[in-house]
């Protein structure tokens, strides 16, 4: 048995005269294969004739956006929304181009594969949110 190998049982199982008694391994979730969807209302339907709640992980704020990619990795699609209501105090709430710019200036995540589509009713807004990740993107692409 090899050195590795013997170290690696010996942190994983407990002996009791040569022989295994019990074992534990842990292992860390892997990182999902997932579409998001962000939107304080709609459901995805709204957007997306041909695909349903079940297609995608649905949030309806920055903190859930943040939470649910941090836990599971940049997903393979995101669907924005940009106006996302209220928060709980009754203020307006950290909207869809604040999830962008959290992603492109703070989150540290590799975005040059992302692929998103802006589905706001907000046109000045989903031109804010389009141009921020098509030139954040094209300028990570064009770094290699």
């Amino acid at each position: 048995m090899s050195r590795t190998l013997s170290k690696f049982l010996h942190k994983v199982c407990h002996f009791d005269k040569g022989e295994v008694t019990k074992y534990s391994i842990n292992f860390k979730p892997l990182k999902m294969s997932y579409k998001l969807f962000l939107d304080d209302i709609r459901d995805v339907k709204m957007v997306y004739k041909d695909l349903s709640d079940d297609d995608f992980v649905i949030v309806r704020n920055f903190h859930d956006f943040k939470k649910v990619i941090l836990e599971n990795g940049l997903p393979k699609f995101i669907s924005f929304d940009n106006d996302l209501g209220l928060d709980e105090n009754d203020l307006i709430a950290e909207d869809g181009y604040a999830c962008v710019k959290w992603l492109v200036y703070d989150s540290e995540i590799n975005l040059k594969d992302l692929k998103f589509y802006v589905h706001s009713a907000n046109p000045v807004a989903r031109q804010q949110i389009q141009s921020l990740l098509d030139n954040y993107i094209k300028h990570l692409k064009n770094q290699e």
